[in-house]
């Protein structure tokens, strides 16, 4: 079976080279190019104006963007959790400590500088603070990106107080 490749949207109307705002509905096309088929979107207005003609079409929306959550804790509070959490065996908190270490390395506090296997196989990242020398050691658990997007909610529920 064949794959095709079809790019997203660049949200901007092909036909008046508008740009297609968030919650507004269009038209997304597929012509017959040179090189393949090529996508192409049309505001509603331009599409029922002018009729392009083209290979296929799906009516669809642009996605209203969420507001980004906001946290009630600063980098303090996230580096208090992690060092606290340091030497925990029950595995939902080595989830959490690793995920928090992840969040905390795309903050650009904590930076990975090696890994090792252990007794019990399992691979443990040395990482360090860029404001602190110490070596902190975090036991990769090996999730799964369901698993990560799992823990990372949990974790995004707790620290905005959206607990119920």
């Amino acid at each position: 079976m064949e794959q095709w490749q079809v790019q997203r949207t660049d949200g901007v109307c092909f036909g008046t080279e508008k740009k297609i705002e968030p919650g507004d509905e269009y038209y997304a096309a597929l012509i017959d190019g040179e090189k393949g088929f090529e996508r192409r979107d049309y505001s509603c207005q331009f599409w029922n104006e002018n009729h392009p003609e083209v290979f296929c079409f799906w009516k669809t929306k642009i996605p209203l963007r969420k507001p980004k959550q906001k946290l009630l804790v600063d980098d303090a509070v996230l580096i208090n959790i992690f060092h606290r959490l340091e030497g925990e065996e029950d595995q939902t908190k080595i989830n959490f400590r690793f995920v928090l270490a992840l969040i905390l390395m795309r903050k650009r506090i904590l930076k990975y500088e090696d890994s090792y296997r252990n007794e019990e196989n399992k691979e443990i990242w040395k990482m360090k603070m860029v404001k602190d020398p110490n070596l902190h050691e975090i036991i990769n658990p090996q999730l799964t990106d369901e698993q990560i997007e799992s823990v990372s909610q949990d974790l995004g529920t707790i620290l905005s107080g959206d607990i119920q």
